[in-house]
This record gives structure tokens, sequence and C-alpha cells, in this order.
């Protein structure tokens, strides 16, 4: 049973370039879809505790890539690391989660980016 909670925890803990990797191998390795692979490490949302404190962590989640679709691919690519190839996939599944778990400054200048590039953004 502990085995479990560790592994839960590492699961929840993982970074969007991380949970890519994992759908990744899921789908080739597996037979897996990354889709359903999204959703299981995604996780439970916070609690009623969380929304009574100040948010400290937020999450830049793309809504839509925008007219110039081929500027925002290139930005996500940059701004995560990831090959062209995820970044353009993350831009075609949106919305989607560009980087969790983020400051308040760091996820506002992301999102500024974005939107200069023509993409639809939204913090959480």
């Amino acid at each position: 049973m502990a085995e479990l909670k560790d592994f839960a925890e590492q699961l929840v803990n993982l970074t969007v370039k991380e949970v890519n990797e994992l759908a990744n191998i899921l789908k080739d390795e597996y037979g897996i879809e990354p889709a359903a692979a999204a959703v299981a490490v995604a996780g439970p949302a916070g609690g009623g505790e969380a929304a009574a404190e100040e948010q400290t962590e937020f999450d830049v989640i793309l809504k839509a890539a925008g007219g110039s679709k081929l500027a925002v691919v290139k930005l996500v690519k940059e701004l995560t690391g990831l090959g062209l190839k995820e970044a353009k996939g993350i831009v075609d599944s949106a919305p989607a989660p560009i980087k969790e778990g983020i400051s308040k400054d760091e996820a506002e200048g992301l999102k500024k980016s974005l939107e200069e590039a023509g993409a639809e953004v939204e913090l959480k």
C-alpha cells in the first residue's frame, strides 16, 4: 500500500515535459492513448482549504492557438523545452497546460508572450 501511495505522489508531481514523455512511452510501448494517460496523471482538484489561501502557484493553459498557429507552436517549443512535434501536439490538443505550478510573475509573462503570438491563454 505504501508503494502505491509513493507511486501516486510521483505521478502527481510530474512536470508537463515528464507527462508528455510518459504519454509517449505509454502510447509507443503499451498502445495506451496519451489522452487517457493525461487524465490519469491530472489527479484530483484542490480542496476548499486551498481556495481560502492566496494562490501562489499558477498554471498557464493554452485555450486556442489563434490565427498564427505556427508562431504559437514555436513559442510553446521555446518556453517548454519540448521538441517541435511535442509542442505541436500541445497546441493541437488545446485547451492544454503549457506550464504548471509556477509563480504569478512567470505565469503572467508566459501569458503575455503567448497572447502576443496570437494565442488565447488562461491562468488558473
